[in-house]
């Protein structure tokens, strides 16, 4: 799994809920779980408003590792 986050922890942060997080974001709650599993990977669209609704960066949010490396 190459694609990890910190997105349960970010949402801490601000203190909302999941259903709280993707209406801030402009999706569902079953996306923000899905992301926090680590089953699917967001848009860069939805990444860039995932961090900007944290105030942070992407990077902060979302790391990337690449498996060949």
């Amino acid at each position: 799994m190459p694609l990890t986050n910190r997105l349960k922890e970010m949402r801490a942060r601000l203190g909302v809920n999941q259903q709280e997080m993707g209406a801030l974001v402009g999706t569902s709650r079953q996306t923000i779980s899905q992301i926090e599993r680590g089953d699917y990977s967001p848009s860069v669209t939805l990444a860039l408003k995932i961090a900007k609704t944290c105030g942070v960066t992407v990077e902060e949010v979302f790391d990337y590792t690449d498996d060949d490396a």
